[in-house]
């Protein structure tokens, strides 16, 4: 526990160092890494970090690491193609029935691995009224948007007065059935989730759904689960979405916790996204196989709620694709016949033979 983090926000590598969350040593490097990337730390955040542990899981998502100044030939500062797919400001159409609005360009934590690090931080503001009034003008004139997405940033940093504003415009449109936010807030400033916040996400006759990312089990704190239980009990579903990434999440063990803890906290695991090639995040991106391999552990062993779909967003714009085991193959006896693998390893025909 780490008690200087306790009253504000950690936002740069000396107030790291204060901290005991950065050795001096490395003040220098995490300064150049700090003058490219946004840095910032939750008190909550910083009082799960164990500054004695040099593997801390929590510590490798947020505390930045002079590696992320390490570009790799296949990175890309806008690796899931966001602005190949933005018609106007603040929109992301990538799917015919969904649109992804960004509120604001900024977070109350910056994760080291983020896919957007090159577009968001301190400074970066988010869409101005003429901008909003734009973004929500397309919205309204293309009738085959079923669902928006408010995202950045992080849309929960925002006011409850202007999330009400928002959520109240796209509630008068009348083919927009459901509001869905993504925010990484219940967990790491949970004391966010107000009355007044909740409130200001309900919109009349419209679903409303939260999705959460959260990488670690330990990120499910007390305060956290809370913050989430206002939300359920309020009548908003929440579903998950993790990042798998290296040295936090990537065995079975650490998984099937974290998502044990997200069902008994009433929040369906949604995605388990494959890290994105995002400048600089090689040092924490796992191999495609290694999820594989974890999907497979997690199948059979933990109940069928807490499986969420293991997801690559192809570079360049193009989308998720789930990127699960296969479980299925061709006999090779008839067209019609399949092997199918169980849990354990073991194959067995289908339809099986008489």
């Amino acid at each position: 526990m780490v008690a200087a983090a306790k009253q504000k926000s950690l936002r740069n590598p000396s107030e790291l160092v204060d901290a005991r969350l950065a050795d001096h040593q490395r003040l220098a490097a995490l300064t150049d890494v700090a003058a490219r990337y946004a840095v910032a730390i939750t008190p909550a955040m910083a009082d799960l970090i164990d500054p004695a542990d040099p593997h801390d899981p929590i510590a490798k998502q947020f505390v930045p690491d002079g590696r992320e100044l390490n570009e790799q030939p296949e990175e890309r500062g806008d690796p899931i193609g966001d602005h190949a797919h933005s018609p106007v400001e603040g929109i992301v159409h990538r799917y015919p029935d969904r649109v992804l609005l960004k509120l604001v360009n900024a977070c109350a934590v910056y994760c080291r691995f983020c896919f957007r690090r090159e577009m968001i931080g301190p400074g970066r503001g988010g869409l101005s009224p003429r901008a909003l009034t734009a973004a929500l003008d397309y919205i309204a004139g293309d009738a085959a948007i079923w669902e928006v997405i408010l995202s950045g940033g992080d849309p929960l940093i925002v006011s409850a007065r202007r999330l009400e504003d928002v959520t109240a415009r796209l509630a008068a449109i009348a083919h927009v059935k459901v509001i869905r936010l993504h925010t990484r807030v219940p967990v790491v400033a949970p004391e966010r989730i107000t009355p007044a916040l909740v409130r200001a996400l309900r919109a009349k006759d419209k679903a409303t759904f939260v999705a959460l990312h959260v990488n670690h089990p330990r990120e499910l704190t007390s305060e956290a689960r809370a913050a989430c239980a206002r939300l359920i009990d309020a009548g908003i579903p929440m579903v998950s979405q993790s990042v798998l990434l290296r040295g936090v999440n990537d065995d079975a063990e650490t998984l099937g916790a974290l998502m044990r803890a997200l069902v008994e906290c009433r929040i369906k695991p949604y995605y388990l996204h494959h890290a994105d090639l995002a400048p600089g995040t090689a040092h924490l991106r796992t191999g495609i196989a290694e999820g594989q391999a974890l999907m497979r552990a997690l199948r059979g062993r933990y109940s069928g709620l807490c499986q969420p779909s293991y997801v690559l967003d192809i570079p360049g714009g193009y989308g998720k694709s789930p990127i699960g085991p296969n479980y299925l193959g061709a006999d090779g006896a008839a067209v019609a016949d399949f092997t199918v693998e169980d849990f354990n390893g073991r194959r067995h025909c289908y339809p099986p033979q008489p």
